[in-house]
C-alpha cells in the first residue's frame, strides 16, 4: 500500500548555494555544496513531508553563457531558454543522485526524480524589454566591459559586485504542474522548476514557443506552491534572515514579517531589486493564495528554520 503524504513543501534552493560566489566553480565543489544543502530537505521528508525542490542557476547559466561564447566558432550558441532547460538537467541531476544517497543512509525509501519544467509567461511582458535578473559570476571591471561591448548587460548587484542580467518575466503558471502533483501523491520527491523553468508562451500559429529570458526561480516557485496547494514555502539563499536597514551599520535581522508588513517594506524599496526583493514579493504571494507560512533564511540554517529557530518567518497575521 502506497503511504498517504498529506502535507505538501516547496524548497527553493538558491543556483549561488551550489556555486558560491568567490569560489572555485568546478562540478566536484558544486556535488560537494550539492551534499551540504540537503539536510533540512531530508528532515522535511522524514517528518513525512511531500517534498518539491526548486532551484535556481544564476552562477551555472552564466558560465554556460561563457562558454556559449568562447565555442561560438565551433558549435552552434544555444538561446538562453535553452541554457535554462540544460541547467536544470545538469543541477537535477546533482540534487537527484545526492539526495537519493542521502535518504539511502537515513533509511528513507523515497524515489526522486527531476522533471524538466516550462513554465508559462507573457510573451508582450515589459520585464522581456528591461534587463534586471542577475545571472553569472561577479564580473571585473575588465570583463564587465567586454561584456557590454558584446551586446549584453552589466550592473551591480546588491553587494556591488558587476554581473550580467537579462530579461525575466513574471511566470504565470507551471505548464507540467499536474504531473508533478501526481508524483508527490504518489510519495515521490520531486526536483521542478530548474532554474525557474524554461520559459515558454502560446503562439496562435505555432503552439508552445520558448522565450530568450529567465524566470526568478523564487516567483516561480511561488506559483507552483499555490498550484499545488502547499503549505510551507522555504527559500534557501546566501543570508540567515530578511534585514532591516541592509548595508547599514543600523541592519537587523526581522524574524517574523506580516504580509501586510513585508508589503509596506518593499514599498519602500527597504529589499535589493535584484536579491532580496523577488523572495518577499514571492513569499508574500505564496501566503496570500494559500494561507500557509514561507521562510528565508540561509542553507547553513535551513534545518533550524524547519523547525522554528531560524531565518525570517512570513506570515498572513502580524505576530
Amino acid at each position: 500500500m502506497t503511504p498517504s503524504y498529506t502535507h505538501t513543501a516547496i524548497v527553493a534552493l538558491g543556483g549561488n548555494a551550489l556555486a558560491p560566489s568567490g569560489e572555485p566553480s568546478t562540478i566536484t565543489d558544486q556535488f560537494r555544496h550539492t551534499r551540504e544543502s540537503l539536510a533540512p530537505i531530508v528532515d522535511l521528508i522524514a517528518a513525512g513531508w511531500n517534498v518539491c525542490i526548486v532551484h535556481g542557476n544564476g552562477p551555472q547559466v552564466g558560465d554556460e553563457l561563457v562558454r556559449n561564447e568562447l565555442a561560438r566558432r565551433d558549435a552552434s550558441p544555444l538561446p538562453l531558454g535553452v541554457l535554462v532547460a540544460e541547467t536544470a538537467g545538469w543541477i537535477g541531476y546533482m540534487i537527484q543522485q545526492s539526495l537519493d544517497n542521502a535518504l539511502r543512509r537515513s533509511g528513507i525509501a523515497r524515489d526522486v526524480v527531476t522533471v524538466i519544467t516550462q513554465v508559462h509567461v507573457d510573451p508582450d511582458d515589459p520585464a522581456l524589454r528591461v534587463p534586471a535578473k542577475f545571472i553569472g559570476h561577479a564580473l571585473t571591471p575588465e570583463r564587465a566591459r567586454q561584456v557590454e561591448q558584446e551586446g549584453f548587460a552589466v550592473k551591480p548587484d546588491g553587494r556591488g559586485r558587476l554581473r550580467r542580467v537579462v530579461g525575466s518575466p513574471r511566470p504565470l503558471a507551471v505548464h507540467e504542474a499536474p504531473v508533478v502533483k501526481r508524483l508527490l501523491d504518489a510519495g515521490t520527491v520531486v526536483v521542478a522548476c530548474g532554474g525557474g523553468g524554461a520559459p515558454i508562451y502560446d503562439d496562435p500559429s505555432l503552439g508552445w514557443e520558448g522565450v530568450d529570458a529567465v524566470i526568478d526561480k523564487d516567483l516561480a516557485a511561488a506559483v507552483l506552491a499555490r498550484d499545488l496547494g502547499a503549505e510551507l514555502l522555504l527559500i534557501l539563499t546566501d543570508v540567515d534572515a530578511v534585514y532591516a536597514d541592509w548595508g547599514t551599520p543600523a541592519q537587523r535581522p526581522l524574524r517574523r514579517l506580516s504580509v501586510e508588513e513585508a508589503v509596506r517594506m518593499d514599498r519602500a524599496g527597504a529589499f535589493g531589486e535584484g536579491s532580496m526583493a523577488p523572495k518577499i514579493r514571492a513569499t508574500v504571494d505564496f501566503v496570500r493564495r494559500t494561507g500557509g507560512r514561507a521562510i528565508i533564511t540561509a542553507l547553513s540554517r535551513g534545518r533550524d528554520a524547519v523547525r522554528g529557530e531560524a531565518g525570517t518567518t512570513i506570515t498572513a497575521e502580524q505576530a
